[in-house]
């Protein structure tokens, strides 16, 4: 039998209670939250043989059932009188867990909480690069799409009672089906699931999976329910210079790499201007793709702004990914609520914003991708246009003192319908 040292946590109280349990699995971890009446004095520790994770809680009754169904991680949760007033609980696991614990306050939606997580020992090993190599030998351009919330986070909630974090994950669903049907395009779903995950997680998630765009999910929320409209934000700069000391600040951020370079052999000037120069690449590319998607979004309604909002949001705070964050439409607004609920309105925000990545990309592709080969290919190439943002099918036919009819026919066209970046073959003669 092994056991985990342990201390005691947590505040004592003299009659704790726990009113509820809400658990939750993700791809890495499972978390168990205990809704509790006060705060509590606790200790954590872990048995082997069989794997057991044990909470021993000072003062505190169960009001509860213990109830768990198909975890991938807990088998059960058994309870047990420790003394006259002492309360334990036994995690029996399916396998060895790394566990830790930590209590919480109590915020708009819930009151004290105990929060227990529990992690794959061989959950930390190095995730394989996802810039994959494709299309004759030039790799996919990589979009990382962040479900907002989560989990024991559901975000906002509508007038019926629609949480934030299940639209959200529709949305983003939508639109990494959308981006992986594209030609040179892969997407990485950050959170693929109701689970939680960290928001400084997120971006790191982003980062290691080569991610050349952030690209994260909400739903608004405001005190008057008339409001409406979609955003797009991007980091504020003051939220930009304070993470860039911050992550300067922690050593082993310094060994990572930076806008491809590692910072861990520089000294400390020439590691700053190098992340200020990676930053501020990253910030102007947010801005521009920022832009694009709020004109392709401007196409279904108008927007809440006519312009790209600022803001220091913890998620958009990567220092050489480019990142935007969409307000997809205001959830506290019944009308938008019901929108948002709609299959084919969440495919029209999925495709709008995939227009707008389109059209970044077609004009800024980054080196060595397909995308970049391509509008290489098809201005080296006589014959060939480039569909670029606004143009239309009549006005490159007369750019080229062509008829509608047989540019269409040329392209196999049914319709007028043309898309930015895409390749069109110029009749000759």
């Amino acid at each position: 039998m092994g056991l985990t040292p342990s201390v005691w946590a947590g505040k004592a109280d003299s009659d704790a209670r726990i009113n509820g349990l809400r658990v939750w699995s993700g791809p890495d971890h499972t978390r168990a939250v205990f809704d509790l009446s006060a705060p509590v004095e606790y200790r954590l520790f872990r048995l082997d043989n069989p794997p057991r994770v044990v909470l021993d809680l000072n003062n505190t009754r169960l009001q509860t059932r213990l109830q768990v169904n198909n975890n991938a991680d807990i088998r059960s949760i058994r309870h047990g009188r420790q003394g006259k007033h002492n309360l334990r609980l036994v995690f029996d696991l399916k396998k060895n867990q790394r566990a830790r614990s930590f209590l919480l306050p109590p915020n708009e939606k819930y009151g004290h909480r105990l929060v227990v997580d529990l992690s794959d020992v061989k959950s930390t090993q190095k995730v394989k690069k996802s810039a994959q190599t494709t299309h004759d030998k030039h790799r996919d351009v990589v979009i990382a799409v962040d479900a907002g919330h989560g989990g024991e986070d559901p975000g906002a909630t509508g007038a019926s009672g629609t949480r934030e974090k299940h639209i959200t994950l529709a949305i983003a669903r939508q639109l990494a089906r959308a981006i992986n049907a594209e030609p040179g395009m892969k997407a990485i779903l950050i959170r693929d699931g109701d689970y939680y995950v960290g928001l400084r997680k997120r971006f790191e998630k982003a980062r290691k999976h080569q991610a050349d765009l952030f690209v994260s999910i909400h739903a608004d929320a405001f005190y008057d329910p008339k409001v409406h409209g979609m955003s797009v934000y991007v980091l504020s700069q003051k939220g930009a210079s304070s993470e860039a000391a911050k992550w300067l600040a922690r050593s082993e951020n310094k060994s990572d790499l930076i806008g491809g370079v590692k910072l861990d052999d520089k000294d400390a000037l020439l590691a700053r201007v190098l992340l200020d120069l990676s930053q501020n690449a990253a910030m102007e590319a947010s801005q521009k793709v920022a832009k694009e998607v709020l004109t392709a979004l401007s196409k279904i309604e108008k927007p809440h702004k006519k312009h790209v909002e600022k803001a220091n949001f913890a998620v958009l705070k990567s220092p050489d990914v480019p990142s935007i964050l969409v307000e997809t439409a205001f959830i506290s607004n019944p009308q938008e609520e019901k929108r948002l609920k709609n299959h084919r309105f969440r495919q029209q925000v999925a495709t709008a914003i995939l227009d707008g990545i389109r059209n970044y990309f077609y004009q800024a592709p980054p080196p060595d991708t397909w995308i970049a080969n391509r509008v290489k290919a098809s201005k080296d190439q006589p014959g060939r246009h480039i569909v670029a943002r606004g143009e239309t099918l009549s006005g490159i036919a007369q750019k080229y003192r062509l008829d509608v009819h047989s540019l269409r026919k040329a392209n196999k066209k049914k319709n007028d319908h043309i898309r930015s970046g895409e390749v069109l073959v110029i009749p000759t003669g």
